[in-house]
């Protein structure tokens, strides 16, 4: 993962790592203690990784940041501060902006790759002439320009963009409220599944994630494949949009 950081600075973003392994993890401040305190150990080890890693990509971009409480599922940063975070068996990532407010933030690790059984819970049929044929399994590094995309792939950049067009204040009634990063795979949300979303193929290995409800709501994706898994980040709102058209 630590490779990945210049590719997200030359994107303007920051990293951030941490790990469920980290000795003494503290909350940093009442509100993170508060909501630590009330859940499993193994996810209050989760909570305060993806805490560490915020704070570290947030200071990769040059902003201090304190405690991260939370207001059901979300993050919430202080003004002027915003980050997107994931987990991962035991690794909890995050990306940050330093400029650039409204503009869509979201990122998303999977360590595990989804069996290609679980495109059905991701894809619509208008998809999945993008998956590839071959086995899952995949080398580390770059995805290779005009290759198929794993259901591994196309789930991460989906969940990376729902995070991103539900966590800008938009409110699109397809989407519910998007949460710090996967769970478990799940074949629906409150209101919504990313098969509300529609993914295609861009320029340079990038995809672009759409809302099929409203397709000029659309961000830029990049999905690098980390070891037997992926990590997918937005870079931005799809070119074309204007800012007030995509994510304010």
């Amino acid at each position: 993962m630590s490779a990945l950081r210049p590719l997200l600075a030359a994107a303007g973003l920051g990293l951030g790592i941490a790990t469920v392994r980290e000795p003494g993890p503290r909350p940093a401040g009442p509100a993170e203690a508060a909501a630590a305190a009330s859940m499993p150990a193994r996810r209050r080890l989760e909570f305060l990784a993806g805490r560490r890693a915020a704070r570290r990509a947030l200071r990769a971009v040059g902003l201090d940041c304190g405690e991260i409480p939370r207001s059901g599922r979300l993050p919430v940063f202080p003004p002027g501060r915003a980050a997107s975070i994931s987990h991962s068996a035991g690794i909890a990532v995050a990306v940050a902006r330093a400029a650039g407010p409204g503009l869509p933030l979201g990122c998303d690790l999977e360590l595990r790759p989804l069996p290609r059984a679980a495109a059905r819970l991701v894809l619509r049929e208008d998809e999945e002439e993008l998956l590839d044929d071959r086995d899952e399994p995949f080398h580390a590094g770059s995805r290779p320009t005009g290759a198929g995309w794993t259901v591994t792939e196309l789930f991460s950049a989906k969940e990376a963009a729902w995070k991103a067009l539900a966590g800008t204040g938009l409110g699109p009634p397809c989407l519910g409220e998007a949460g710090e990063g996967l769970q478990g795979l799940r074949p629906a949300r409150p209101t919504g599944s990313l098969r509300d979303l529609r993914v295609g193929p861009a320029e340079d290995g990038l995809c672009v994630v759409r809302l099929r409800a409203d397709p000029a709501r659309a961000v830029r994706v990049r999905v690098v494949r980390v070891g037997t898994g992926v990590f997918g980040y937005v870079l931005g709102p799809s070119p074309g949009l204007g800012p007030s058209a995509a994510l304010i």
